[in-house]
């Protein structure tokens, strides 16, 4: 059913000429990533995160407006079809306003037995299969990474191959269902700690940030991403334990005309210049992560849509490196200058400080303060005082995203006594706190919110100056909580802020008191 090269090669300028010609057409998007499968499943490290990207994409790039998109993490099947269900009257709604419309839904995530597994939840194939081809929206695209998801295409006659065509005997725009999978049926989809995703997710939205465009038109259509996508999917995975990895499609259209999923802004991104020379170029984030590649022609000019920020750019010659950092500015076209890459062996090959799976550990300095609610509280008996400490957190131990961290912290301050009793001896007030805490994380780029529980045994003294009254020391264990936001400066070095609220039960008087109290702290890390 393939068509030959001759045909094929008509198809495929009759849909980029089409692309001058067509309607507007108004983007909808619903993104689901998620880690967990439920029983007889491991978690998936990067599901969530490669969600996020194309979340972030189809709003940068895809034209997607922010209200016409949902971003659905670690949800469950009734989530997804609740979410389908809203964007279905937001489409009908812009039809009824003359407007051509197209849903896009992405789904990474476990999928076994014939149904996406959405933590202890089940969504059937046949379901969102069903749901999509009663869907009101002109186009729909099911692009979904998991497991064995050609299962989902198989029935519609599948193919293993790189490329489709879109019937052309008519000259209407088209319209129908297009479903793209990352595996076969009977196929593992696999992840890379180099590229802190899965294969198939990363090389699509490589592709949509402008490596896909082999036109050079500033456009990515439907049918060169599945193509990019394809190709190094199968390429990459060839050699893996697991065996070569094979993307699938199926569609069910009528007209023609190919949907550009991304348009490269001119304004903005990296532009490799055509006097570059030839070969692979791969992006690196400051988390030391791939996040884009291209694969450069002589004398042929190509962008990158890469976000604002700072990259190390690498290409590899025969027998070394070239590297060297461009920063994209919000706003700007930057051009990657050959004469500010260096040559470098292979052993400072940057991707190799990408991080690499199981547990790791960032060890830091902290400062901050710690205060009680209660006014009388504070001023006579528990002072508000600076801290300053020590931190180390392990990092997906546990699981991947939680954080179980341990720190110590001490403080103080000069003081007058000033009891209704007993007032005008001085005195030095301290603190010492040691604590454990494990929290979860929620990455998104280089920023990181967290929120857990924490666990503290605190030490609180006066050490009077006259000597003929004795020290006073008051200890005791206190739970609390604690969030905070932690952004990556560079690829090992973090800052975060933390708060946190704890109370302890002060049982000198009678009756006893549970006090409560804060912390504010700023903390600068290290990753090991």
């Amino acid at each position: 059913m393939h068509p030959g090269p001759q045909r094929g090669a008509f198809v495929l300028v009759l849909l980029l000429a089409t692309l001058v010609h067509a309607e507007p057409m108004r983007r909808f998007a619903l993104v689901i990533g998620n880690d967990t499968g439920g029983a007889g499943t491991q978690p998936l490290r990067y599901a969530r995160e490669d969600a996020r990207k194309m979340h972030d994409l189809m709003a940068r790039l895809g034209g997607v407006r922010p209200e016409d998109a949902q971003l659905l993490l670690n949800q469950e099947a009734r989530d997804v079809l609740t979410g389908l269900t809203e964007l279905e009257g937001r489409i009908k709604a812009a039809q009824a306003q003359g407007e051509r419309t197209a849903l896009i839904v992405f789904y990474s995530g476990h999928a076994k037995e014939e149904a996406l597994r959405l933590g202890d939840s089940r969504l059937p194939f046949e379901t969102l299969k069903r749901r999509l081809a009663d869907a009101s929206a002109d186009i729909r695209i099911a692009i979904l990474d998991s497991c064995r998801s050609g299962t989902l295409t198989r029935a519609k006659g599948a193919r293993r191959a790189p490329a489709f065509s879109i019937d052309s005997g008519t000259s209407r725009e088209a319209r129908g269902l297009v479903i793209l999978t990352s595996s076969t049926a009977d196929e593992d989809s696999q992840e890379s700690d180099m590229l802190g995703g899965s294969y198939f997710s990363h090389h699509l939205l490589s592709g949509l940030l402008g490596d896909a465009d082999r036109s050079g038109d500033g456009r990515v259509t439907l049918f060169e991403a599945y193509s990019h996508a394809y190709a190094r999917t199968v390429a990459d995975t060839a050699a893996s334990g697991a065996g070569p990895q094979h993307p699938t499609f199926s569609y069910d259209l009528a007209g023609n005309g190919d949907l550009v999923l991304t348009e490269l802004r001119a304004s903005e991104g990296l532009v490799v210049p055509g006097n570059a020379p030839a070969g692979p170029y791969y992006f690196v984030d400051s988390s030391g992560l791939v996040v884009a590649e291209l694969d450069k022609a002589h004398g042929v000019e190509r962008r990158v849509a890469l976000a604002p920020g700072t990259y190390r750019v690498k290409r590899r010659l025969e027998d070394r490196l070239r590297t060297g950092e461009v920063t994209v500015r919000r706003g700007q076209e930057t051009v990657l200058e050959e004469s500010r890459l260096r040559d470098a062996p292979f052993s400072d090959d940057p991707v190799k400080g990408a991080r690499t799976q199981g547990s790791f550990w960032v060890v830091g300095a902290m400062g901050g303060m710690q205060s009680f609610f209660d006014g009388t509280v504070r001023d006579t008996l528990f002072l508000p005082s600076a801290l300053l400490g020590v931190e180390a957190s392990l990092h997906d131990y546990f699981r991947q995203d939680w954080v179980w961290s341990f720190d110590l912290a001490v403080g103080g301050r000069e003081a007058t006594l000033a009891l209704p009793t007993l007032a005008g001896l001085n005195y030095r007030y301290s603190v010492f706190c040691l604590g454990t805490s494990l929290t979860a994380e929620w990455p998104w780029g280089n920023w990181t919110p967290f929120a857990g529980a924490r666990l503290t045994y605190v030490v609180l003294g006066r050490k009077f100056k006259d000597a003929a009254y004795p020290d006073q020391q008051y200890a005791a264990f206190s739970p609390g909580l604690v969030g905070g936001l932690r952004y990556r400066l560079l690829s090992k070095l973090h800052v975060a802020g933390h708060g946190r609220i704890h109370s302890l039960i002060y049982n000198v008087e009678r009756p006893q008191r549970s006090l409560g109290y804060w912390e504010l702290s700023a903390l600068v890390a290290y990753e090991l």
